[in-house]
């Protein structure tokens, strides 16, 4: 089981390649960052936790610029995974996402994981041009176009809402495949997708049966045909050896941890705290 970091990234406290850097010496393998382009005042859609237009956290409108950031972690880190946690990529121009998110692999030796949501702001992604009932298509599409880009060199593609031509685009991704996971309700009409179009699932902060949920989206991946395992990205908000084990036993793979929302002091204090709660549970410390 691998061990990470996600941070709820915003224009105050601690600077994400601070806070990454510190990680990767602590041992953390990982590093996922969120992303909203910005929070329409006015909506209709209901935050999942809220289950009204009420945010949890103000930092919903304070979120940095992923790809951005991530690009500042690779510059101080060589080998922490650099993630997302998670990204809109329907909330982009596919053409030029790739090509950032390419760059960001190539620069960075490799490490890139795109960690990305359907959207449950369907009126952030109104303002995008992207309508709430087609964004699992869109999300596909967009993903097909990439990956066209990023593997092909003469690259095309078709569909109904990314279309372009045969086309030059450098550099290519170091890896043959950069890893796709969803971050979504662990539902059966999640796992059908990730089964069909990604390597894995993130769960929800809200998500209870860590176990449950990854016995069915096992069921979907292999009836989808698919070897090998997904990968099951797994939110945790307190160490526990028994629960972990359980969690392991039933197919997680990583398991992330937050960190508060305080000055850059309590956070570094914090990450070494919980570098030492892990440590004997397979935790390798530099």
């Amino acid at each position: 089981m691998r061990f990470g970091i996600v941070q709820f990234t915003s224009d105050r406290g601690i600077r994400p390649a601070v806070a990454a850097k510190a990680a990767e010496e602590q041992g953390f393998q990982s590093f996922f960052v969120p992303e909203h382009t910005h929070i329409p005042i006015k909506r209709e859609a209901a935050h999942p936790g809220t289950g009204t237009a009420e945010l949890p956290d103000d930092r919903y409108t304070r979120t940095l610029d992923p790809w951005v950031t991530l690009g500042t972690i690779a510059a101080v880190t060589s080998k922490i995974e650099l993630s997302t946690a998670v990204a809109l990529p329907t909330e982009s121009d596919p053409i030029t996402l790739a090509k950032t998110i390419a760059t960001l692999d190539h620069l960075s030796g490799g490490r890139v994981t795109l960690g990305a949501g359907f959207g449950w702001n369907t009126d952030e992604l109104s303002d995008h041009g992207v309508p709430g009932n087609k964004r699992r298509t869109v999300l596909r599409e967009y993903i097909e176009a990439m990956r066209a880009l990023w593997t092909q060199e003469e690259a095309s593609y078709s569909g109904d809402f990314v279309s372009f031509g045969p086309s030059w685009a450098w550099p290519k991704p170091v890896q043959a495949h950069v890893p796709l996971l969803i971050g979504a309700g662990g539902t059966e009409k999640t796992f059908k997708w990730i089964a069909r179009s990604g390597d894995g699932w993130i769960t929800t902060p809200t998500e209870t049966d860590v176990s449950a949920a990854t016995a069915l989206l096992m069921k979907c991946w292999a009836e989808a045909g698919r070897e090998g395992a997904p990968r099951v990205v797994a939110l945790d908000f307190k160490p526990d050896a028994d629960k972990l084990a359980r969690w392991a036993e039933a197919g997680v793979t990583d398991v992330l941890y937050g960190m508060p929302d305080k000055p850059e002091a309590d956070v570094l204090a914090y990450l070494e705290r919980l570098a030492g709660k892990l440590e004997p549970l397979g935790l390798v410390r530099c």
